[in-house]
């Protein structure tokens, strides 16, 4: 078999096959494939796409170059969920531990920050003293004991997708849904977990900006995950403005908890309730309304407020932080942005807002790059809000105060105003299972 042959094949149309997707994946991993050879059959895939079996199959490979987490030694139903990446998107700090407060094992690995996006990992490490990095053994003996933990991506975990994702970066060839559903996919199936629950984000703060994008990449990561024997649905979620009010880590993490303790705002907590009644659904709890009923109960009750707190004491985290917020350390810099004029909030950029927070130091553009715990943004508008002259749209908090000039310039630019308000769309647009698309 020939690097050759299976390039040629996939530019002129065909469907590759087993055998030619693990020689031409493996052998890239082990150094037998040259990258232009590589870089050649990923443009293929880019213009000639790939059939449902076809990316199913890639994905699998992608999944097992590397190590693949049994969580066996778990017991219990295990649940996931994966985010496509937004602005004030702290779902799986409220979501996760809902779950576990139902029953359902959260064993999850998440991801960090990066460019417009926040991640995770870092709004843990937010709270003091939290570990983020356990090895194998604590991290399953955790998640029996209290039913969840979230830690960083570890191991060896789909070396293909790495090694296929830096090419495609600098190849011109990201946007392609059966490499970006493989890509998303292979670390998903390589975690474990039996039920995956994709919250696929759309609009112009998310990576795919329109909505019929966005469904079929749902339509590709679900139909992998039932090839490869995973319960695996997906809801298509708002992502034309930030979710909540909070951006930032330390920020995120505070109104988590205030949506725990049945405080947060109405767009975050209802968009966190379906993809809890959601996750529970796919894990055997019931039907959807059945769901959302025991995810409302889980936060009333002050069971999974309880959990998230079990959660970040067993990794070692400051707990008192999130009983009272004033403890988290505060920016030394703050600044108001304030209406120039008055009139109503009917749109903003997103990315642009989410860009704005990463300046002030609450992300990071290289992956080496450090993070400002406590920098962000406080939104007080949102589109569809009225605003007047002199009101404050948003608050900035950084550690250095040269940051905040240039921050306030590009979160001006995000923002449009008009004499009438404007239509929003909903929170959640749709939902994707194997059975088909329902649109709300």
């Amino acid at each position: 078999m020939r690097m050759y042959d299976i390039i040629a094949k996939k530019r002129d149309g065909g469907t590759l096959d087993r055998e030619e997707l693990e020689f031409a994946v493996n052998g890239f991993v082990k150094g037998d494939v040259p990258d232009y050879q590589m870089s050649a059959l990923l443009m293929a895939i880019y213009l000639k796409g790939m059939t449902d079996a076809e990316t199913a199959q890639l994905t699998q490979i992608m999944a097992h170059s590397g190590d693949m987490v049994d969580l066996s030694a778990i017991e219990g139903v295990k649940a996931d969920k994966h985010s496509t990446g937004g602005v004030g998107d702290k779902t799986t700090l409220v979501i996760a531990p809902i779950v576990a407060a139902c029953g359902v094992k959260i064993a999850k690995m998440s991801g960090r920050g990066l460019g417009h996006t926040g991640g995770t990992v870092d709004k843990m490490e937010a709270v003091p003293g939290t570990e983020t990095s356990l090895d194998r053994q604590r991290f399953f003996d955790q998640v029996n004991r209290i039913g969840i933990s979230v830690i960083g991506q570890s191991g060896n975990l789909a070396p293909a997708d790495k090694k296929m994702y830096a090419l495609r970066d600098v190849t011109a060839t990201i946007g392609c849904v059966p490499l970006i559903a493989s890509s998303i996919m292979s670390k998903k199936l390589a975690a474990g977990s039996d039920c995956i629950l994709l919250d696929v984000k759309t609009g112009n703060g998310a990576f795919m900006k329109t909505l019929e994008g966005s469904i079929e990449l749902a339509q590709a990561m679900v139909n992998i995950g039932w090839h490869n024997g995973r319960k695996v649905a997906a809801l298509i979620t708002d992502m034309d403005t930030p979710l909540g009010h909070n951006i930032g880590n330390s920020l995120e993490v505070i109104e988590s908890v205030q949506v725990l303790k049945g405080e947060g705002p109405a767009d975050l907590t209802e968009v966190c309730y379906q993809l809890a009644a959601n996750m529970l659904h796919l894990a055997g709890k019931g039907g959807l309304e059945e769901c959302r009923r025991l995810a409302e109960q889980a936060v009333a009750s002050g069971a999974a407020y309880e959990k998230l707190k079990q959660m970040f004491a067993a990794q070692g985290g400051d707990t008192a932080v999130l009983d009272d917020a004033g403890k988290f350390h505060k920016a030394r810099f703050s600044r108001e942005v304030l209406a120039r004029t008055s009139g109503w909030l009917t749109a903003t950029d997103t990315e642009k807002i989410g860009s704005s927070s990463v300046v002030l130091g609450a992300g990071r553009i290289k992956k080496e790059d450090g993070i400002d715990f406590a920098a962000g943004i406080v939104l007080h508008k949102k589109a569809g809000d009225r605003v007047e002259k002199g009101e404050a749209i948003a608050t900035f908090y950084t550690e250095h105060e040269e940051k905040l000039d240039p921050a306030e310039a590009m979160f001006r630019e995000a923002l449009t105003f008009g004499d009438a308000p404007q239509a929003l769309p909903p929170l959640v647009l749709a939902r994707v299972t194997k059975d088909g698309v329902e649109r709300f």
